[in-house]
């Protein structure tokens, strides 16, 4: 089976290890970062999305214009702009960059996050909305004739646009651990997100997205983890070592910069309760990240040799997973590193099929 891997495009340098620059758009250093991606394998890299963030869709324009192949993962919250005016900006980064822009709908479990931005709805709502902003937005990018729509949150009327994408569709991730997460995106996504969790926890996951899933919906499922790979498992270890001691000096700032609370995420309580019960999960699940970072991101570590941690990506598919999101905490130097893992992980799958769950 087929394989995407994920990277991760920062417009400035930084990580939880590393700290973080100043200077929030480095231009030189995004140039530096993809195309390191672009190198190594990689399918795409995510655009990721907070409400201290650069702009997402300049940023996606400048990586599709200054790459060749790699695609653009561009999160997007719902509920800042009008479902048709984002149909049509993303519709429109799609007929400059062909099948180069896909959506990672991000509904925003932080009310402190979305309240910078002026939305002081709760997250039950939030997802109510982002429902009603998913099916204009289909219907923006389908419909060759005007249409209305009459939802709690959203009114439309002869709705249409000249840009539409081939087919009537953009690709759309969806991202959310909550129960309301999980109806809503079953019904719309294409690509089901999950942070790192031990094996048998994706596997509960995708059974229950899968469980709620409309007749006829049949979403692929994407894992996103931060490995930590070295020639042999005990440089990789130490390497881990150093990682989590420079994580703990910097964990302000890091908690400043995202300025996210991990306890008010379903998927952060998730991790914090696997870090709760052990450092270690499966053959080489890492949670003392996610553990001194209060889990606010995705921050769980696979740690070993090159083939220990292709191995355990490998399993990650093996329970049905056909995206890995893997992004490291020194991003060029570790997206440069990745192209070993995807080597591997692409031979070792090759004629693979998922395991039923």
């Amino acid at each position: 089976m087929s394989i995407e891997f994920i990277g991760i495009a920062h417009t400035a340098a930084g990580s939880e290890a590393q700290g973080f620059a100043e200077r929030a758009v480095d231009s030189d250093y995004l140039d530096r970062l993809i195309h390191t991606h672009e190198d190594a394998g990689f399918d795409r890299v995510l655009v990721a999305h907070s409400s201290a963030m650069p702009d997402g869709f300049v940023t996606a324009d400048q990586i599709l214009s200054r790459t060749t192949t790699l695609k653009v993962l561009l999160a997007h919250r719902p509920g800042f702009v009008a479902p048709t005016i984002a149909a049509r900006s993303f519709a429109t980064l799609d007929a400059f960059h062909p099948g180069r822009i896909a959506l990672h709908v991000i509904t925003g479990g932080d009310d402190t996050d979305q309240a910078r931005d002026g939305d002081l709805t709760d997250k039950v709502t939030r997802y109510r909305r982002t429902d009603e902003f998913l099916d204009v937005l289909r219907r923006e990018w389908e419909s060759a004739t005007p249409f209305d729509y009459d939802g709690e949150f959203y009114q439309v009327r002869a709705g249409w646009s000249s840009v539409r994408p081939p087919a009537g569709r953009i690709p759309i991730y969806f991202g959310g651990a909550s129960t309301d997460a999980v109806r809503v995106g079953a019904k719309h996504a294409d690509v089901y997100a999950f942070w790192g969790e031990p094996l048998a926890g994706i596997a509960e996951r995708i059974a229950q997205v899968r469980a709620a899933a409309p007749t006829g919906r049949d979403p692929r499922f994407s894992v996103s983890l931060r490995p930590i790979p070295a020639e042999t498992e005990q440089a990789a270890w130490d390497r881990a070592a150093e990682i989590l001691e420079l994580t703990r000096e910097r964990v302000g700032e890091v908690k400043k910069v995202f300025g996210i609370d991990g306890a008010a995420q379903v998927g952060s309580q998730r991790l914090l309760k696997y870090a709760a019960e052990g450092d270690v999960h499966d053959k080489r699940l890492w949670t003392a990240i996610a553990k001194a970072t209060g889990a606010a991101g995705n921050s769980t570590a696979l740690v070993g040799s090159y083939e220990q941690v292709a191995e355990s990506l490998v399993d990650y598919v093996g329970v049905g997973v056909s995206t890995l999101l893997i992004r490291g905490f020194d991003p060029v130097a570790d997206a440069r590193d990745y192209g070993t893992l995807i080597r591997l992980v692409r031979e070792q799958t090759a004629e693979r099929q998922p395991v039923s769950v």
